[in-house]
């Protein structure tokens, strides 16, 4: 049974039988257990999701391990305490943005989404699975990621709550704002084929802009100043005021954590996304009219 056979099954039978349809958030959840599943049973695209983030810690951290400590106002922490908050917002990025954006565009181009059209499932529906998918995986690789930092490379996470609810709104904010552009950018490449080269490669460059790969204090300014127009450099910024010490506030461009900032520029990227995905996104291929 195909993917869209699959979740308007429910809301068919409904339909047919002259009953309510089910509710949108419980076919949104119908629809999210459908692509997890599908998500599930593509292995190797599911364990490099997951793998990336903690490869290029891995990398890194070995690379530079002790001997190139990271200092800011006279505190000192690893390479791969420092490295850390990055990969979080990597792979927030990744979950969500990338991977929405990548198979969004997939089933516009096999015809996925035009059957989908055809059925009683609300496009809302499939929206909430969509999104439903991306918070299961953010999480998962985010739980593992951490664990992996902490027992692997001994990085020390947050003993105190403020933190917590730190990385607990910018990881929420950053997750909503990383998929409805996914969603919205889904509607930019032309064919599933170009879909990999269209969507990833801006964010591979932000991530080397951005202050991931590379500490803020080496990077130009102009090249902060133009990468702090996108999400990712809030989130990664968000992030490293959870993982690193208060001191290192001292070495972000503007000398402070600016957590207001953060918080408006993500909301406003939901908001913006949630708009343009709304006007341009498209249900048929470019040349399906």
């Amino acid at each position: 049974m195909s993917t869209a056979a699959a979740t308007s099954t429910t809301a068919r039978t409904a339909a047919s039988s002259g009953r309510r349809l089910p509710g949108t958030i419980r076919l949104g959840l119908v629809r999210g257990g459908v692509e997890l599943v599908q998500f599930l049973r593509e292995r190797d695209s599911m364990v490099f999701g997951f793998a990336y983030p903690i490869i290029m810690l891995a990398i890194f951290s070995t690379v530079f391990g002790d001997d190139d400590p990271i200092v800011s106002d006279g505190v000192t922490v690893g390479f791969a305490q420092y490295f850390l908050p990055g990969m979080v917002a990597t792979g927030v990025m990744l979950s969500t943005y990338q991977t929405l954006a990548m198979s969004i565009a997939v089933e516009r181009d096999d015809g996925t989404l035009k059957r989908l059209r055809a059925t009683p499932l609300p496009a809302t529906s499939y929206f909430l699975g969509k999104v439903f998918l991306s918070l299961v995986t953010v999480l998962a690789q985010t739980a593992l990621l951490l664990a992996v930092a902490a027992l692997a490379f001994d990085v020390p996470l947050p003993q105190d709550a403020a933190h917590w609810i730190t990385f607990a709104w910018v990881f929420v904010l950053g997750t909503a704002a990383g998929a409805v552009c996914g969603v919205a950018y889904s509607s930019v490449p032309r064919s599933g084929r170009s879909a990999s080269a269209v969507v990833v490669t801006p964010l591979l460059v932000l991530q080397f802009t951005s202050g991931v790969f590379f500490p803020v204090t080496q990077l130009p300014g102009w090249m902060l100043d133009l990468s702090s127009v996108f999400p990712l450099k809030w989130i990664a910024q968000g992030m490293r005021s959870v993982f690193l010490p208060e001191a290192f506030a001292a070495a972000e461009p503007a000398g402070s954590w600016q957590h207001g900032a953060t918080a408006a520029v993500l909301a406003a990227w939901l908001v913006v996304a949630l708009v343009v995905g709304t006007r341009t996104f498209r249900w048929r291929r470019h040349d399906d009219g």
